[in-house]
């Protein structure tokens, strides 16, 4: 039994599985699904929430994008990347110790139709933190974003059971990112335009540390 309120669409659900055979086919790569870029119009189209839809497929797709995720390689990936209008996302991040950024770890987890709210500054730290963000429907770029250190999450997982979390930095980074995406957003909507580097520049000028100082003195934007 699930928590899922609606019933299977048998259209949609036959669609996903056809591009997930295909994708599990491949002899190297299986279930490495293509990732759309910045302009397709499924990546500004607020995702449908997710309410059965797929029925037997949910699995075979979290599995994939799991895959696709790992192969980019990244630590987050929603569905309306992989062309599926459904408020679906995955994501996973390994620790970092002493990492400013606050990269404690996230273990693998399905968000089913989330939503976040900021939370109050904890204690002596901040309440928003800048830290350059990049997307794998952006490839080649990465930008400055300013977000909540702390997050409350709400949603569901993939058998639908609810949850209810708090979330705090790189982790809150993460799920805020995906969420975004379900409702249509990139991280460019809301990044320092003047800090917009490529991947290439990025190695060049800015990855020797994680602080964004360096970069907003180099190219003039303030931080939080």
């Amino acid at each position: 039994m699930t928590g899922w309120t609606g019933g299977v669409a048998p259209a949609l659900r036959d669609a996903v599985a056809d591009l997930l055979d295909v994708a599990f086919a491949h002899p190297d790569r299986p279930g490495v699904l293509p990732i759309v870029q910045a302009g397709d119009p499924v990546l500004r189209a607020p995702a449908a929430p997710y309410t059965g839809q797929l029925g037997d497929q949910l699995d075979r797709l979290v599995e994939a994008m799991r895959a696709t995720m790992h192969a980019a390689p990244g630590v987050g990936l929603a569905a309306p990347q992989v062309g599926i209008g459904l408020a679906l996302a995955v994501c996973e991040d390994h620790p970092m110790p002493g990492d400013p950024r606050e990269r404690d770890g996230l273990g693998f987890r399905v968000l089913v139709n989330p939503r976040y709210e900021a939370l109050p500054a904890d204690g002596d730290e901040p309440g928003a933190v800048a830290f350059f963000e990049g997307c794998l429907s952006v490839a080649g770029w990465q930008a400055v974003v300013a977000r909540p250190r702390r997050v409350r999450l709400t949603g569901q997982d993939e058998t639908g059971a609810a949850f209810d979390d708090v979330l705090t930095g790189w982790s809150a980074r993460i799920v805020q990112h995906e969420t975004d995406h379900l409702a249509g957003r990139l991280y460019l909507d809301v990044a320092e335009s003047r800090s917009l580097t490529s991947n290439d520049n990025m190695m060049r000028f800015w990855a020797q540390s994680p602080d964004p100082a360096p970069a907003a003195a180099g190219l003039g934007f303030d931080l939080p």
